[in-house]
């Protein structure tokens, strides 16, 4: 998600046009509804730096787990699934989900350690 500070004007049903700050470039200023977020006004917008970011040929970008916050198991019928509370990127972003716990396991040994 993307935090703006200013809604320019509503382009169709689901979609607004926003101010961008000058270092997005040529990024196109127009989203869908659920890209944004209600900020309350008492945070400073914040952006995500182009700087670093490296884009893939298909345009998308990988996040990287900054560190696991919570543990908890995940009970169904007849097993449990051990789950992680992980917080993607930027802290200040506060990007949080849960996932299975051996996969993050597989593919981020070093939040384990």
């Amino acid at each position: 998600m993307l935090a703006l500070s200013q809604i320019l004007e509503k382009v169709g049903p689901i979609t607004y046009r926003v101010a961008l700050p000058d270092y997005f470039g040529e990024i196109y200023d127009v989203f869908h509804v659920s890209s944004l977020r209600k900020s309350s006004g008492q945070q400073e917008p914040r952006f995500v730096d182009p700087k670093h970011i490296q884009l893939q040929s298909d345009l998308t970008y990988e996040v990287a787990p900054m560190q696991i916050v919570d543990w908890k198991e995940q009970r169904l019928r007849s097993k449990s699934i051990p789950l992680v509370n992980v917080a993607w990127g930027d802290p200040l972003a506060r990007d949080f989900s849960w996932e299975r716990a051996m996969d993050m396991r597989e593919q981020y040994s070093y939040l384990f350690k």
